[in-house]
């Protein structure tokens, strides 16, 4: 390599380094208190909690472990990384934890507005306490469980002179290959598809109802389903690249190495939007909530949440018997 083409490579990567940086940066200083502030919100201000705003406040839990993570990662790539393998391994798992829990947890609470429209009845069985502990719980394991997959190829590298945790060692490019498939399945296209099919039947529910809080509350929650699918798309769309660069290394050797390069530059910027998608959540629901008559914030968003839970209980009861009283106009009568 000449010593242009050394100063080129050396001059992107600071720039790409800087502009990390900055999104990082960004993205602690604005995600940090504004989950804090949803957790402390539903914990202190809430009465009743129903299972969408216990996924919210999950969501917002995942959120802050990646996003306490952030001044560690910001040190390392304004200088490099000296914390170790052992530490690279464990907040990288912390991410990719956090990462599955969070789209987890926005599936479920896809097929918990899915529900609360199409099946009334249904939804009443998973709103005991006991049940919505055991939802919670699973998400969690399979979202560790995912998690831990990340652990044994996770490795320091050095780049341009300086320590990364960036780097995976594979055993070899079919370990990689599937290690990719599973994490792009599992982690964005499976739920993205469930998600998609139940924004699509609520969507065209939603439009027949009367109740104004009920479609504020729809459209706040794919509000946030949006905003992930935005900031992760870049990740997976790498990986799918990473992938297709591997298949066709032996057949079309020139496309294969002008992919990886691509993957190469590419993973670090999408890798900062995927931190970006842990601070926007608190921004949607302070915009949601700025039509509520209070001075305080966090009044207002207290009765965000409470709208949220109201929509998905008392009016799902009503609708409930309404549709109870066109089989049977019977239904209901029994306190007369």
């Amino acid at each position: 390599m000449s010593e242009a083409e050394e100063s080129s490579g050396s001059s992107t990567w600071n720039i790409v380094r800087s502009v990390v940086c900055i999104i990082l940066g960004l993205s602690f200083v604005i995600g940090t208190p504004g989950n804090c502030i949803v957790i402390w919100t539903v914990c202190t201000k809430m009465k009743q909690v129903s299972l969408s705003v216990l996924l919210i406040v999950n969501l917002a839990i995942a959120d802050v472990l990646v996003l306490i993570t952030l001044p560690i990662w910001i040190y390392s790539f304004a200088g490099s990384w000296v914390f170790g393998v052992i530490f690279c391994k464990i907040l990288v798992f912390i991410i990719y934890c956090s990462m599955y829990a969070s789209i987890f947890l926005i599936t479920a609470l896809s097929l918990e507005r899915l529900l609360a429209v199409f099946y009334p009845f249904t939804i009443q069985k998973y709103r005991r306490k006991e049940k919505i502990s055991l939802i919670v719980f699973l998400i969690w394991f399979l979202s560790i469980a995912f998690g831990i997959s990340v652990i044994p190829f996770q490795e320091t590298e050095e780049m341009n002179g300086r320590l990364l945790c960036t780097c995976r060692n594979y055993s070899s490019n079919r370990q990689k290959v599937s290690y990719l498939l599973l994490e792009t399945l599992a982690g964005f296209v499976i739920p993205f598809l469930i998600i998609c099919t139940c924004y699509a039947c609520v969507a065209r529910r939603i439009r027949r109802m009367t109740y104004q809080s009920k479609q504020r509350s729809e459209r706040l929650i794919a509000s946030v389903v949006v905003a992930f699918i935005l900031c992760w798309f870049p990740h997976h769309l790498f990986n799918i690249l990473d992938i297709i660069s591997i298949e066709i290394e032996l057949s079309n050797e020139e496309m294969s190495l002008a992919l990886e390069e691509i993957v190469d530059k590419g993973v670090y910027i999408s890798g900062a939007l995927v931190f970006i998608s842990s601070c926007i959540n608190p921004l949607l629901y302070a915009f949601a909530a700025r039509r509520f008559q209070n001075h305080l914030r966090f009044a207002k968003m207290s009765k965000l949440f409470e709208q949220i839970s109201q929509t998905v209980t008392e009016e799902d009861k009503k609708r409930s018997l309404v549709v109870a009283r066109r089989e049977d106009p019977l239904v209901g009568t029994e306190n007369l």
